[in-house]
């Protein structure tokens, strides 16, 4: 592949290829809240709001997560949940399916990290979210991570525990485990998959800012 345009522009997908499950979820729960079907619960908690239930969702991993909070998780306890974890083997069976994942070595391919680097190449990191549409804001943070949550939804971050004290950082440098096996899911969908060790996670720093809205398929519209 040498070209985005073989490839649909999914934040959730992209955020999984930067920074593997965690950094999936981060944009997932994200899109979620911005329209109003997750908010944070307890300090370093996501809950699902009174319309939660109500709104249309715009991805599979979404359905998932939506599903999962029958009660309230952290970020750490989300990806474990089983619907959560299924979700996440069926998205890595597609990427690889499209040749941007592999087993052996685990990790991405050439292609995958070309198309990285040129959605980085067109999309620098966002200053702020005035004037920015909603899917380019999950696309900010798909390939950004926690520098671009701190900027973009700095207070739902925090509230959530996807940044600050206690959060996984989230650059992405070892999305699919430094020193941990890249194991087979077979009871998942019979897809392959990973949890990430390391850098993969949740993270970041709070600079203030204000939090959007958006899907993890895009959308339009502010908060």
């Amino acid at each position: 592949m040498s070209s985005t345009a073989s490839h649909p522009t999914d934040p959730c997908a992209v955020a999984l290829l930067r920074g593997g499950d965690r950094a999936a979820l981060t944009v997932a729960v994200l899109g979620m809240h911005l329209r109003g079907a997750v908010e944070a619960g307890r300090p370093g908690t996501l809950r699902k709001t009174a319309t939660g239930d109500a709104g249309p969702l715009r991805h599979p991993l979404e359905k998932a997560v939506r599903t999962a909070l029958y009660r309230p998780a952290g970020p750490r306890e989300l990806p474990a949940r089983a619907v959560v974890r299924r979700a996440l083997a069926r998205m890595r069976a597609e990427l690889a399916a499209q040749g941007l994942l592999r087993a052996l070595p685990p990790g991405r391919t050439r292609a995958a990290r070309r198309l990285l680097a040129d959605l980085r190449a067109r999309r620098p990191l966002p200053e702020g979210p005035d004037g920015l549409p909603q899917d380019e804001v999950l696309l900010a943070v798909a390939l950004y991570g926690g520098r671009a949550l701190s900027v973009l939804a700095p207070r739902f971050a925090r509230e959530a525990g996807l940044t600050g004290r206690g959060a996984l950082a989230d650059e992405g440098r070892f999305p699919f485990g430094r020193g941990t096996a890249f194991r087979y899911v077979v009871g998942d969908e019979g897809a392959y998959g990973g949890w990430d060790g390391g850098g993969g996670g949740y993270g970041g720093h709070d600079h203030g800012g204000h939090d959007y809205g958006g899907g993890c398929g895009g959308g339009g519209g502010s908060d």
